[in-house]
């Protein structure tokens, strides 16, 4: 029973903020162009300042675990190939490929992530989930800007791809805060608590652009894909990386960190990115939804799951 309520309580209270949002949504109090808008917002300004802060106020020493990071990036790779594979086996359509493959491997590790660690072990114990964040948020914008180009009929220009990357506000964010974490300095007091404050908006405010974002129409065009997609994503990925990352020994705040990276829902803007890119669009945010509504359910078992068996 506690393991249960634990694991309600790292899930439901996101449910309820997603729902608030979509509720939001519903009464017309919101409109599709104003979450686009807001969204921007939160990613340029919001999730920059709490990836910052959570580096920022943790213990460089205690949360750099290199062989979590050379697994979590391992991971990532396998994920990429074996979707890569399949996809390519199964669909025609160059531009559901790239989509399919994206909607696979590429997980919201960033809204999901930070959410569940602080509900699971506290907002103290961030650190190893902050710094994990700048190196798999740049992996993940590298491998989606490659297949997307890739199957839109372009060749990848790395020059342009390490572009997309250094202009990440999330890379450079994790970034900065790694810096002035290792070159020891304090902010102002003022700066300081400005940028917390700025930070504690952030995950709420994801979560309920999410519910907001959330709709019904056109989940039976891609009944065949989103099924596997969801499959992949929340049922296969999460099982062999979480399974093999208990028998390597990993627990605590490094199993939780993997359960935000394997077992969360498919990245919101890589919705925005396919639209961008060439991709089928409609398909994309249709992944979004899906992924993101069963795994209120996904998340909350594997975490039940784990818990029980002891790893955090």
């Amino acid at each position: 029973m506690e393991n249960l309520m634990i694991s309600a309580n790292a899930v439901l209270p996101m449910c309820l903020i997603m729902a608030l949002g979509y509720g939001t949504h519903r009464l017309g109090w919101i409109r599709r162009e104003e979450i686009s808008v807001i969204n921007k917002i939160a990613f340029r300004i919001f999730l920059p300042c709490l990836l910052y802060y959570n580096v920022y106020c943790s213990d460089l020493s205690g949360s750099f675990d290199p062989l979590l990071m050379a697994y979590a990036v391992g991971g990532v790779l396998l994920t990429f190939g074996l979707s890569l594979g399949y996809t390519l086996l199964t669909e025609k359509l160059p531009e559901r490929r790239s989509v399919m493959i994206q909607g696979m491997f590429r997980s919201n590790y960033v809204i999901m992530g930070i959410p569940v660690a602080t509900a699971l072990l506290g907002s103290d114990q961030l650190g190893t989930v902050s710094i994990l964040i700048a190196v798999v948020v740049p992996l993940f914008n590298m491998l989606a800007v490659v297949v997307l180009e890739v199957f839109r009929g372009q060749k990848p220009k790395p020059l342009h791809i390490l572009g997309q990357i250094v202009k990440n506000p999330l890379v450079i964010a994790s970034a900065l805060g790694i810096l002035t974490l290792a070159a020891g300095i304090r902010l102002p007091h003022i700066l300081e608590r400005t940028i917390q404050n700025v930070s504690a908006i952030a995950s709420p405010l994801q979560l309920f652009l999410l519910g907001a974002f959330f709709q019904f129409s056109g989940l039976k065009t891609y009944r065949r894909e989103l099924v596997t997609v969801s499959a992949a994503k929340l049922i296969v990925s999460p099982g062999l990386f979480l399974g093999l990352g208990a028998l390597l020994g990993f627990r605590g705040v490094a199993f939780v960190s993997l359960i935000g990276i394997f077992a969360s829902p498919t990245a919101v803007n890589s919705f925005t990115m396919a639209q961008q890119m060439g991709g089928d669009a409609e398909l994309a945010g249709d992944i979004v939804v899906t992924t993101s509504a069963v795994s209120i359910l996904t998340m909350f078992l594997w975490i039940f799951l784990f818990k029980s068996l002891g790893m955090f």
